[in-house]
């Protein structure tokens, strides 16, 4: 930890990805619930009305994260992170206390700009600005909060809903939302002193402390990174968005109609996968946090395991074979790797962290935006189940990319810092 002081900024971080957890499945969950509140009746237009305010969830957080890591870079973590809490608090509200589809495609939006456009541009940074030595390790912490309430509030639901208070679902993010601002609001971020604070440079160039960091890092490096370094650091992802977001929205789709799974059989699949994600979010940061594992280590293990998975699951038509092929692709595929990912680009390609955090994902926004339009076209143009399997085909072929990015990147690696990135990472 760099200072502990700083272990506030950590502890608001969690608890607003714990809190986006909740956000990104909020509509899923309380379906019927929201679509007769808004006044629907038929259950298939009232579904795709429930479809289309998730849908203005993605295309705020794709159309702000770019320009939101930009700003976060020029006034700061905390301003950005309080923005987003108090817009989380409109979403909220505005789901509570309206009845119309409209303001609930509205606050959806909303929530897609807090979390991105604002939580991501500025938590992310701040999670490895707290704790550098440990970035890898902090970082994925993030998929944990995320995970755990995941698991905890569909349970909430279900609880509340029978006792016929279903609203009180809406209530406990909306409180939360209310902490997370709150918590904002008092929390040091590192980088926001860092801006105040000026040093003098070797040169006798007076620039701030977030500044000299960026220089340090650089000045770390034998060689700079080439372009094809640069893209790839951010192509992988689109990747791994490609293949966690297939496996987690057609898993069960693909054990019914391509793996002779019944419907229970094939809605088992969903749990195991993120059992698995769960279980590889603690393994990883203790390889990264007390091993010392780079994180491009951990990247190019998780490729080239999610592959070998998606191989078995494409070939072996077995029940029991499928969900441990399925728990590992949630291991390899969906347990922080889009997190540590991250960390590969700020190690390989240093920079403002806002930025490079907003160029991250948006790659990530395109994947989650293109596939589930290319499987919904290959439906119409050859039917369902030949469509899933070819979309299974589809993320072996990501899988496949990834790795060899990976393993270009572990040779860039020895170049740039003159070890292997196989080994341990360096101290600072």
């Amino acid at each position: 930890m760099k200072d502990r002081k700083y272990i506030w900024s950590l502890i608001t971080a969690y608890m607003c990805y714990f809190t986006h957890g909740i956000q990104a499945i909020i509509l899923a969950q309380n379906q019927v619930n929201f679509y007769t509140k808004w006044g629907y009746t038929d259950p298939t237009s009232g579904s795709q009305a429930v479809s289309l305010a998730i849908t203005a969830t993605g295309l705020g957080k794709f159309l702000t994260v770019w320009l939101g890591g930009i700003v976060s870079d020029k006034i700061g973590r905390k301003k950005m992170a309080v923005a987003g809490g108090i817009l989380y608090i409109l979403c909220f509200a505005g789901l509570l206390y309206s009845d119309s589809f409209t303001v609930a495609c509205i606050c959806a939006f909303l929530a897609g700009v807090a979390t991105s456009g604002f939580w991501d541009a500025a938590l992310y940074p701040a999670v490895q600005e707290a704790a550098p030595k440990y970035a890898g390790a902090v970082l994925i912490g993030i998929k944990a909060f995320i995970s755990i309430s995941g698991i905890i509030y569909p349970l909430l639901v279900v609880h509340f809903s029978a006792a016929g208070m279903w609203e009180v679902n809406i209530w406990i993010p909306l409180v939360l939302s209310i902490i997370c601002t709150v918590l904002a609001l008092f929390s040091p971020f590192v980088y926001d002193e860092q801006m105040k604070e000026k040093v003098t440079t070797a040169t006798g160039e007076t620039i701030s402390a977030a500044e000299a960091e960026i220089k340090e890092a650089k000045s770390r490096m034998l060689v700079k990174p080439n372009k094809l370094v640069n893209f790839f650091t951010v192509f992988y992802a689109f990747l791994c968005m490609f293949i966690m977001y297939g496996a987690q929205q057609y898993t069960k789709a693909f054990g019914m109609l391509n793996a002779g799974l019944t419907e229970i059989q094939a809605a088992g699949l969903t749990s195991v996968y993120t059992v698995g994600s769960i279980i590889a979010v603690v393994f990883w940061a203790f390889m990264m946090g007390k091993l010392k594992w780079t994180p491009l280590k951990v990247v190019l293990i998780d490729s080239i395991f999610t592959a070998f998975a998606l191989v078995i699951v494409l070939l072996v038509k077995n029940v029991v074979v499928i969900y441990v092929s399925i728990a590992l692709l949630g291991f390899f595929a969906a347990g922080g790797a889009l997190q540590t990912g991250l960390g590969v680009r700020q190690e390989l390609v240093p920079g403002p962290k806002g930025r490079n955090t907003g160029i991250y994902y948006t790659w990530m926004g395109l994947a989650s935006t293109f596939l589930p339009y290319l499987v919904s076209h290959m439906t119409k143009s050859i039917g369902e189940e030949a469509a899933i399997h070819t979309m299974m085909l589809l993320l072996l072929a990501a899988a496949i990319l990834a790795t060899v990015i990976m393993v270009y990147l572990a040779v860039q690696y020895k170049k740039i810092f003159g070890y292997s990135a196989l080994g341990k990472q360096k101290a600072d």
